[in-house]
């Protein structure tokens, strides 16, 4: 090698077949993760995947789901999108190992048939069988965690899964500098925190009747609608004008209906499901409810604060703190504690000012996260493997 000559990545373009070198605007991104439904980390990979193919990048989205309806996002026409086929369900311990098994071996050949430059998985199941799917393959995978480690249960053994194989990635990206200590030094010797963008669709006129608090979320125990629920129940009286819709699906759906019923709450409680387009709950609502009992982020709390609506939250870990400075853009009451949620609920439904005074402020601190922002630090994130693909691959002088 001439040791005059500039530093070049010489890694083939899957999709091109040309050589490409570091700086050049054509690397290609694989992102894998389960699905592309409606959700936080479906929202950023929206974001993250079709910012870079405006740029030109070569990007596939590989997902374990099988071929069915479109994406909940609009993804541009160059993002390349290939479904595995084993979507991810309830099964017995040995079905569930067998699955796990066929998704490893079904990843482990896409990804060596794509052959990309960078592959980034998201969640803790999909970045366990991301590293497994490309060990010897000399591929640089980045796994991002996108809830809280310390309180997401998913198991003895992807913890033990994780803990063992998460060392051998090049780099770990959380959203909270929280989650990302959760972890061991091995696990984070190369990691970045990253906070999810707030980048909400265009919408329609608001219809806002001044009487709408708006939860959203999937409807599963970590999203807290039980509590939102019984701290309702505790101020519906003194509020008789109020209602509280509360977006989203989830298998909870059952008991958190039957628990509206028996708390009298049929007549002044709605839960619609999944908005037919992204963002849209914004268009009527009036003020914003985050109750979750933790997050990883907590993406609806900032497109809320992003929209103008005053919002009311618990001070879970972790998320929220790092988006609402307490009563100044914003309210943070008691992590869990229904009653702490309907004196600040009490607080904020009757008092209009404040929620005006809140809702002006929300909207010019979301400003921070903006997925202009956000886009330079995954903008690293890329760089950083093809630098270090790049040095690996020179000989030395």
């Amino acid at each position: 090698m001439d040791c005059g000559a500039s530093l070049t990545l010489l890694d083939r373009d899957a999709v091109g077949g040309e050589p490409l070198r570091i700086g050049s605007s054509r690397p290609h991104v694989v992102i894998v993760l389960p699905g592309l439904g409606a959700g936080g980390t479906e929202h950023v990979v929206n974001v993250l995947a079709n910012q870079w193919a405006a740029r030109g990048w070569h990007v596939t989205l590989v997902t374990f789901e099988a071929p069915g309806p479109p994406p909940y996002y609009h993804f541009d026409p160059a993002v390349r999108i290939e479904r595995l086929g084993l979507p991810q369900m309830k099964r017995s311990r040995l079905g569930a190992i067998g699955a796990s098994a066929r998704r490893i071996f079904l990843l482990r050949r896409t990804l060596k048939k794509l052959a990309p430059d960078v592959i980034l998985s998201f969640l803790t199941r999909t970045n366990v069988m991301s590293l497994a799917a490309s060990r010897g393959l000399g591929l640089d995978v980045v796994v991002s965690e996108r809830n809280n480690p310390a309180l997401q249960d998913v198991g003895p053994v992807w913890r033990f899964l994780r803990a063992k194989l998460y060392p051998s990635a090049f780099g770990l990206v959380t959203m909270t500098t929280g989650a990302l200590n959760y972890f061991s030094p091995a696990m984070r010797r190369r990691s970045w925190v990253i906070p999810n963008p707030v980048d909400l669709p265009a919408t329609g006129k608001p219809r806002r009747n001044g009487a709408v608090l708006v939860a959203v979320g999937r409807l599963v125990p970590q999203k807290g609608f039980d509590l939102l629920l019984k701290a309702f129940a505790n101020i519906r009286r003194d509020f008789p004008e109020w209602k509280l819709v509360i977006w989203g699906e989830g298998p909870d759906r059952a008991e958190l209906e039957a628990e509206r019923d028996r708390l009298g709450l049929q007549g002044c409680v709605e839960m619609p499901g999944v908005t037919s387009r992204p963002g849209i709950w914004v268009e009527t609502a009036d003020a914003f409810v985050l109750s979750s009992r933790y997050e990883g982020w907590g993406i609806v709390l900032l497109e809320a604060m992003a929209a103008g609506l005053p919002v009311i939250s618990f001070d879970c870990q972790w998320g929220p703190r790092e988006m609402v400075d307490n009563e100044k853009d914003g309210l943070l009451v008691e992590n869990g504690s229904v009653d702490a949620l309907a004196q600040g609920l009490r607080r904020l439904l009757g008092d209009e000012p404040l929620r005006k005074k809140l809702g002006a402020a929300a909207a010019a601190s979301a400003a921070r996260f903006t997925p202009e922002y956000v886009m330079q630090n995954w903008d690293q994130v890329i760089h950083a493997v093809l630098a270090a693909r790049g040095n690996e691959e020179l000989s030395p002088c």
